[in-house]
């Protein structure tokens, strides 16, 4: 299980706006890479929307937000232009990235298994190193949580 102090799996995919996206190739700058589990529900628009509400101060700290659920492109742009986010949305539906950050976990729902994302925020700092990790997210307050833990 990752935690504060490991450095970021290095990862690359592809973004709603068809740009490949590479972990690495923000060094030099915060990360706030965030796993939910589908878009365009409650709490995911929620948290979604948090990110973009505090969007001017996340910019100001030199902070890039990756949002990351096993939804396909097509998904990931129609969620983001329906709440005018401003960061990319990456596709992993192979679930490699969700796998690689140990957030692909088995869930149960009346009395069903399955596997899908854990709510799981990481700020990474500009050498690539991993900061904090919220784990079981609650999406109230979230962001403002975030924005401390980059201020820290």
């Amino acid at each position: 299980m990752l935690q504060a102090g490991d450095m970021a799996p290095d990862f690359t995919a592809q973004s709603d706006d068809g740009v490949e996206v590479t972990l690495s190739a923000l060094r030099g700058q915060q990360v706030v890479l965030y796993f939910y589990p589908k878009d365009d529900t409650t709490d995911c628009t929620a948290q979604a929307c948090g990110f973009r509400d505090s969007w001017r101060t996340l910019r100001r700290r030199k902070t890039v937000v990756l949002g990351v659920s096993k939804d396909d492109l097509k998904r990931h742009a129609k969620f983001r232009a329906k709440y005018d986010l401003p960061f990319p949305l990456l596709a992993d539906d192979d679930h490699a990235i969700a796998k690689a950050y140990g957030v692909w976990v088995e869930k149960s729902m009346y009395g069903k298994k399955y596997f899908g994302i854990a709510r799981t925020t990481f700020v990474i700092d500009a050498r690539g190193i991993i900061r904090h990790v919220f784990r079981k997210v609650k999406v109230a307050g979230h962001a403002d949580a975030v924005l401390a833990a980059l201020a820290a």
